[in-house]
């Protein structure tokens, strides 16, 4: 878990561009709000990673989009960027052994619930990406696309996805041989052919078809 702090709260959101009526709603109201997202459902393997993110409108960050939008160039130059510049972010996740017994879906709730409780500073309400709610404190609201739409949601998506791709990377050098630096766990031509011939290893996820396929024979 990693997290960013500033003392002071946003005075004005007047130079925040938004896209959404929920968004514009919660800034008339002067509530403090955050964007959550993650990343992860899809690989054959390793944790899913979700961030909260409170960004401050008096320093905003024009570049913010859809993580999946971004070169992986851009996306390091914005984590870095979005953790200078927020007034409080929160990156948590949930664990390979979490999604294999609870699924992968409620693990995104519980590894976003995580986030948006890590949070220091008051926060009134979480815009969510996507279309679930995941069981959190303060009210929020679903948006589909969100990671498009809201900056404080992509903002969430790139602390998320940077943060995944770097703890593949990790993954690499403690499991090699499954190219993991690569396809950062996802289920390419080079990760099944490597599940295939070296088996899964402590950090796939067991109850996903590859996988499991694999753990039958």
């Amino acid at each position: 878990m990693a997290k960013n702090i500033k003392s002071e709260l946003p005075t004005d959101a007047s130079c925040i561009s938004v896209e959404t009526a929920e968004e514009a709603a919660l800034i008339e109201q002067h509530l403090i709000y955050c964007g959550v997202d993650e990343a992860g459902a899809g690989p054959l393997c390793g944790d899913v990673v979700a961030a909260a993110v409170i960004l401050d409108p008096d320093n905003p960050i024009p570049e913010l989009t859809d993580s999946k939008k971004l070169s992986e160039k851009k996306r390091e130059r914005l984590f870095d960027e979005v953790k200078e510049k927020a007034l409080d972010y929160c990156i948590a996740s949930a664990s390979v052994e979490e999604i294999d017994r609870i699924n992968i879906l409620n693990a995104r709730m519980l590894a976003m619930s995580r986030a948006v409780e890590g949070l220091t500073l008051p926060c009134d309400h979480a815009l969510i990406d996507g279309n679930r709610l995941p069981d959190i404190t303060i009210d929020a609201t679903a948006i589909i696309k969100g990671d498009d739409k809201v900056a404080a949601i992509s903002a969430a998506s790139i602390l998320a996805k940077v943060q995944r791709d770097r703890d593949m990377q990790v993954m690499d050098e403690k499991y090699p041989g499954y190219g993991f630096a690569k396809h950062k766990g996802y289920g390419t031509k080079m990760h099944l052919e490597a599940l295939k011939e070296l088996g899964p290893c402590a950090i796939h996820r067991r109850t996903y078809a590859p996988v499991k396929a694999l753990l039958k024979d």
